[in-house]
Order: structure tokens, then sequence, then C-alpha cells
């Protein structure tokens, strides 16, 4: 079942997705022509590459553990932890436990 992308002024509900989080895919919440976000959806174990994006980006863990792999290094973020990252950092991330996420991306680059 697709998506579809909150409207200016919606609410959107991003509460825990606990025991259910196995049934959820990540999927984009807002897109608009300067900002997204998105809720990242990663069972224990799942990887993203690393890659970069071209403007800024923020991942807040909503809940489990994640490893922002940035520089070299691992950043454990817990549930409530909130990371930045600035234009074009290269970056992985890696699910320590079932985790969700929300990424918010600024689409207009430097």
């Amino acid at each position: 079942m697709a998506h579809r992308h909150a409207s200016s002024g919606e609410i959107v509900e991003l509460k825990a997705l606990g025991d259910a989080l196995e049934q959820h895919v990540t999927h984009a919440l807002i897109k608009s022509a300067q900002l997204e976000l998105v809720r990242l959806v990663l069972p224990a174990g799942k990887a993203l590459r690393e890659h970069r994006v071209a403007g800024e980006i923020t991942v807040l863990c909503v809940e489990g553990v994640i490893d922002i792999l940035v520089q070299g290094s691992a950043l454990r973020l817990a549930a409530g932890q909130l990371i930045h990252l600035g234009a074009g950092e290269p970056h992985a991330v890696r699910a320590v436990t079932n985790a969700s996420a929300l990424l918010t991306i600024c689409l207009v680059a430097p």
C-alpha cells in the first residue's frame, strides 16, 4: 500500500510503533519544495550503506537504538536523541535494535 504525503496543516502521528514495527516500512511523511520528512523503519541489523544528501539533515531516534556512521565513528542514538549532519556529509545508518526514526532533509542545497 502506498503512503500519501501529509498536507499543510495536517497532524502526523509519529508515536513509537512498538511490537508493530516489523509490519511497517520506511516512507515519506511530508515532501515539499524545501523539505522532506521520512519515517525510517529499521529492523535490528538492517543497514543503509554510506551515502550523502545535498542538503542538511537531522535524524531523531523515535524508538530503539541506531548507529549513525560518520567520519569513521559510530554515533549511537537512543530514543529521544537527535543528530544534525551538514550538507553533503557522508554517512551510513545501522539499526542496533528494531528502531524507527524521523529523518528531516533540507532539499534546498546551501
